[in-house]
């Protein structure tokens, strides 16, 4: 059953961004002054429209009151522009910090965990809420700041102008209040839930279009038409449910804007008749206030965004915090490509062992192929050996030395896994393979592919080494990516190597040219392969025969042939079917 990775408390959550912007303390110090100055600046506005007002009604001159407003206007310009736009370093500098740590964590995970969750809640993480939160970063926040000193120098500014103005425009608040508490109540978890909907229905598609294969082998395109469908209605609910609430929200506000400014213009009316303020004052609290819709309905409207955003970092720092692989800084080098496995156990749930009590016992330069039917736990046993999973019992030690006293330098060199899945990184053919050797030069990298028979193709691309591959690259066959996969193998120059039915995607003649290469990249060094055709078992030093999840035959290619066996009937079939 599939467990979506966690999702991080509110406190967890605002503690990580916090410690995110404590890293650029004084570009945000600097944001909020010039941010302050600006909201500052732009008080001045409604006093001196209230004197050109006033100085229009006795006839006086309006000249130097106008001149101070254009220079307001500049100033106020310039600091929100500075204000703006040290926010938007802030802003994604923190998003880049964030980025790069969930990416970080992402790929120290536990493998196992992360097929819990499903790979696609991990991508709706790392794209939608990502985009989310660099939307919330990049745009709601600067605007946030800015609208929020608005609306508290404006309320001083109408309390200054006479207490009484200040008085009326609060009779607003209430409604405010209780429509954003209102608001706040039901949109956090309607969008907490509307992020998870998109998770399932990320996932859900994922899993049917992966395995369409297998759908239409089963005959199940229409349960799986059915269960995206019942996914896709459930994002839809969620949204029309956030759409409901935020109609709601926004009618309320207006209410609000209505209660108020009718305050405040009664006010203006009883006080200017009673000759305690002057038309220009009223004027000038109208102004303050009716300049407050924007600033109070962007700040409320952005906690929609916020909300989202809220939920979407929740869900990000959820993979941050969650316990990584840990490997010692400096643990022990194996002493040479030997390869024991005592007593190995593995459980994808707990209490239902895949792997019961598997003994290996590989010398040095030996090479070793896993074979037997499907589920028989041959690409678990191969995972545990590369270390990509840890055994829930039993060990693994190479040359010597526990897999889990290798530190993450050493084991990059000492254990290297290829499996039928082979990536392609979008960029040139020489950034592909040097992944795995940064300072690997040209004849460094030609020679290892001639060495698994790429070179030909590989200078029979536009550019060679420079030409562009993967995405938006040139599109390379599952043979040409295979070889390239093993040409890394091959510059990494690991002591043991696994296979994991890494020829299995190419067909005959494909599987033939990459057995070859196989061949040469295996020498010198210890391999376990995970045979997908029984030709490499039989050039194999020996043979271990899983079943079940348990060893049921182990020894040479002829010894087991000869002894009429689990592996005999294997081969006999293999050999019947390429007659």
């Amino acid at each position: 059953m599939s467990a979506l990775l966690p999702v991080a408390t509110p406190k967890r959550t605002l503690a990580l961004l916090g410690r995110l912007v404590r890293a650029h303390r004084w570009l945000a110090v600097a944001a909020a002054v010039c941010l302050l100055g600006a909201a500052a600046v732009s008080m001045v506005t409604a006093p001196l429209l209230g004197r050109v007002v006033d100085l229009a009604v006795t006839g006086g001159p309006i000249t130097g009151p106008v001149l101070l407003l254009a220079a307001i206007a500049l100033a106020q310009g310039g600091l929100a522009y500075a204000g703006l736009r040290s926010t938007a370093r802030l802003g994604e500098q923190v998003l880049a910090a964030l980025r790069e740590d969930f990416v970080a964590h992402a790929l120290d995970l536990p493998l196992e965990r992360i097929e819990q969750g499903g790979s696609g809640d991990l991508t709706s993480r790392i794209t939608e809420d990502v985009a989310m939160v660099s939307t919330a970063l990049r745009e709601a926040f600067p605007e946030f700041i800015q609208s929020a000193l608005v609306i508290v120098l404006t309320v001083v500014g109408l309390a200054a102008l006479d207490w009484r103005f200040g008085a009326a425009a609060l009779l607003a608040v209430p409604i405010q209040a209780w429509t954003s508490r209102w608001y706040l109540g039901r949109s956090s978890p309607l969008y907490a839930r509307r992020r998870e909907a998109a998770g399932g229905e990320q996932q859900q598609l994922l899993d049917s279009l992966s395995g369409a294969v297998t759908v239409r082998a089963f005959r199940l395109g229409d349960d799986h038409v059915a269960r995206v469908g019942r996914r896709v209605d459930r994002s839809i609910e969620m949204a029309v449910a956030v759409t409901r609430v935020q109609t709601r929200f926004f009618g309320r506000l207006n209410l609000a804007e209505l209660v108020g400014l009718g305050a405040v213009l009664i006010a203006g009316f009883l006080l200017v008749r009673g000759g305690v303020a002057t038309i220009g004052a009223a004027a000038a609290a109208a102004l303050y206030f009716a300049n407050l819709f924007t600033p109070i309905n962007g700040v409320l409207f952005l906690l929609d965004t916020f909300q989202s955003a809220t939920a979407s970092l929740a869900r990000l720092v959820g993979v941050v915090e969650m316990p990584a692989q840990t490997r010692p800084r400096r643990g022990e080098r194996p002493s040479d490509g030997s390869i024991k496995a005592v007593d190995l156990r593995y459980a994808y749930l707990p209490g239902q062992d895949v792997l019961h009590g598997i003994e290996l016992d590989v010398p040095t330069g030996a090479t070793v192929a896993l074979v037997g039917g499907s589920g028989g736990g041959k690409t678990t046993l191969a995972k545990l050996l590369a270390g990509v999973h840890d055994p829930t019992g039993g060990a693994v030690r190479i040359g010597g030395v526990a897999l889990e006293d290798i530190d993450a330098d050493t084991m990059r060199t000492t254990v290297a896994l290829v499996t039928q899945e082979v990536h392609v990184f979008a960029g040139t053919l020489a950034e592909d393979l040097r992944l795995v050797r940064p300072d690997a030069g040209e004849p460094d990298l030609w020679a290892a592919l001639d060495a698994v028979g790429a070179a030909d193709w590989a200078r029979a691309l536009p550019d060679g080494l420079d030409a562009v591959v993967g995405d938006g690259g040139h599109d390379l066959t599952v043979v040409q990516a295979q070889q390239l996969a093993l040409a890394r193998l091959l510059l990494l120059d690991p002591l043991v190597a696994i296979l994991d039915e890494a020829t299995a995607e190419a067909g005959s003649t494909g599987a033939r040219l990459l057995e070859k290469a196989t061949t040469r990249v295996l020498r010198d060094r210890t391999a376990i392969v995970v045979a997908h055709r029984l030709t490499q078992a039989a050039s194999a030093d020996l043979v271990v025969v899983l079943d079940q999840g348990r060893v049921v035959e182990h020894g040479t290619h002829h010894d087991l042939v000869a002894a009429g066996g689990h592996y005999a009937r294997l081969w006999a079939a293999w050999t019947a079917g390429r007659s």
